[in-house]
């Protein structure tokens, strides 16, 4: 068993023990509130301008060539770049923080306003921190250093994990101090293995100004800005859910869905440890032209994937017995919520056998067109089930269930395509 998967496991197991005691904590409301913050704040991630996913291409491709000084310079533009972004963001930010009612743009009661009003600069001023010090998880999943990447995801899910137990043991339940504390540790974490990094094995490729050129840059905002659109779709797949179930429901509605959704992620999580380190890996062998090894690799995930389904229909007929050890009586999940969840989990992970090669090769202005139009009716198909329907927390899933759908009949014939060297116009692009 290799480090990677180790890290990873002890993650999830953090991930899990964290809701317990986090409920415990803080009552469900308050809880939820969090939950819709977090992925509110989490929409501003978007202001990356897709140059994370754009570095990985790019740094991939010029360590594999040698050139490491253009690596470098790609660095420097990512960093700076994304450094002044996030300056920007924090001052538009507080310049509109002073009009902004927190507690009815949450759905909570109006005792919430004075921890929200400070909470919420600290949070977004951390958050915006974080867009620059985890590019270094970028270099380091772009150089094929998965352990180290999964090492920064356990060192930040084990602090937060302890300080969720010193909280509930010492300290009275505060929305204020727990935002606060879990907003920095991300930063604290990524700070110190930024220093790590480029002061050892990555010292060479350092940000240095003197590298930053506009034309390196444009190179990767070339690839990135596709990356970016893509990315403000997946954050509207992911991220919104929280959000539309505290306006059409409560913030308390949020627990229950959060509750399934981190069950059935463990299935999610297990297969995005296997695919991950394929697409920097999809990357180099396209350059070599090594079609045989790509065609042989889909193959082999394809095969193991098939054992999905199989653990999916398991999960759901024991989820119940998993959520009363787990979180207790108190949180009630729907069993139709269990089969959405899982039905959205089997879609994604097939969906990812195929992203992973066209992320890596770059041809992803089919993606670009999809993730628009899944982006345009994602919203108001989720209010259209959960509320017209009254499909409840199910149809905010499904509505996610059938944007995955769609992108699953062009994907597969696009990776065909490009394999078979057919592809032409938007299927090459």
């Amino acid at each position: 068993m290799g480090w990677s998967t180790l890290y990873k496991m002890g993650s999830v197991l953090s991930g899990f023990l964290i809701v317990p005691l986090t409920m415990d904590y803080l009552d469900n409301e308050n809880y939820g509130v969090w939950l819709t913050l977090s992925s509110f704040i989490g929409w501003f991630s978007f202001f990356d301008i897709g140059l994370g996913h754009g570095l990985r291409n790019k740094f991939a491709e010029a360590r594999a060539k040698g050139e490491f000084q253009l690596a470098k310079a790609y660095v420097s533009c990512a960093y700076y770049t994304i450094g002044l972004v996030s300056l920007i963001l924090v001052i538009l930010f507080f310049l509109c923080n002073f009009f902004i009612n927190w507690s009815s743009i949450f759905n909570t009661t109006s005792e919430l306003d004075y921890d929200l009003g400070i909470l919420m600069p600290i949070v977004f001023v951390f958050f915006s921190l974080q867009l620059v010090v985890k590019l270094v998880t970028t270099i380091y999943i772009a150089d094929q250093h998965h352990s180290t990447f999964h090492k920064i995801e356990f060192a930040t899910r084990g602090l937060s994990l302890l300080m969720v137990w010193i909280l509930l043991n010492y300290y009275q339940s505060s929305l204020l101090v727990y935002g606060a504390i879990f907003s920095s540790i991300p930063v604290v974490v990524l700070l110190i293995f930024n220093f790590i990094a480029f002061s050892t094995t990555y010292v060479h490729f350092k940000p240095s100004l003197s590298f930053f050129k506009l034309k390196y840059l444009k190179e990767i905002t070339g690839v990135g800005m596709n990356f970016f659109i893509i990315q403000i779709a997946v954050m509207v797949l992911m991220s919104t859910d929280n959000f539309i179930i505290t306006q059409i429901f409560s913030p308390a509605d949020v627990v229950p869905y959060n509750v399934a959704q981190k069950y059935f992620s463990v299935l999610f999580i297990a297969h995005t440890l296997l695919v991950t380190p394929y697409w920097s890996s999809m990357t180099e062998a396209y350059i070599n032209n090594d079609i045989n090894w790509i065609r042989n690799s889909v193959r082999n995930v394809q095969r193991i994937w098939l054992l999905i389904p199989v653990c999916l229909v398991v999960m759901v007929f024991s989820a119940n017995w998993f959520y009363n050890q787990w979180v207790g009586e108190d949180v009630i999940v729907p069993i139709g919520l269990s089969i959405s969840m899982a039905l959205f989990v089997l879609l994604m992970t097939y969906q990812s056998i195929y992203v992973q090669f066209l992320n890596g090769t770059g041809k992803i202005r089919l993606q670009t067109y999809l993730s628009i139009f899944t982006l345009l009716i994602n919203i108001p198909l989720s209010i259209f089930l959960a509320k017209t329907l009254n499909f409840g927390l199910s149809g905010v899933i499904l509505a996610t269930c059938f944007s995955l759908f769609i992108t699953l009949i062009f994907y597969p014939i696009q990776y065909k395509k490009i394999i078979t060297n057919k592809a032409k116009g938007i299927w090459n692009k």
